[in-house]
């Protein structure tokens, strides 16, 4: 997958990412909802990706942290902190990149937390919240 170049709403962080897919993930838990006013939509990134400018971190939960610019607030990434198998996995946010990075929805978590006034067109795999913790977090309990 090709390198791809990206910023925040202001410019004021540059991101650099690979894509480890050409896919990308839509998240509808109660802090992704809240984070970005609707579905946090992502690509796994692959490691080595970087950003330049005012970036800083939140832990939102016990096993996860999520990055925004300090200047305009964009959603950066989520970053999976538990110790394991799947830690330090990161979700590029899509709408850092020209055309959501050229990617397809191909994966919705949180499906059972979704609201009902909108929906993504296509098929794609679809997991509630008790089959997403069970899947990459079972020692967690709650939201990503």
């Amino acid at each position: 997958m090709p390198e791809l170049q990206g910023q925040c709403m202001c410019g004021a962080v540059t991101v650099t990412a690979t894509p480890a897919r050409d896919a990308l993930g839509a998240c509808h838990c109660d802090m992704c909802r809240r984070w970005s006013s609707s579905a946090f939509v992502s690509f796994p990134a692959e490691p080595g990706y970087a950003a330049l400018g005012p970036v800083r971190t939140y832990t939102s939960s016990d096993w996860a942290e999520r990055a925004f610019c300090e200047e305009c607030g964009s959603a950066l990434w989520y970053r999976i902190t538990l110790p394991g198998e799947m830690h330090g996995q990161t979700q590029m946010a899509a709408g850092l990149f020209d055309n959501a990075a050229d990617s397809e929805i191909k994966l919705e978590l949180y499906i059972d937390k979704k609201p009902e006034g909108y929906t993504f067109e296509g098929e794609r795999r679809q997991m509630t919240e008790a089959e997403v913790i069970a899947a990459y977090a079972p020692e967690a309990e709650g939201n990503a």
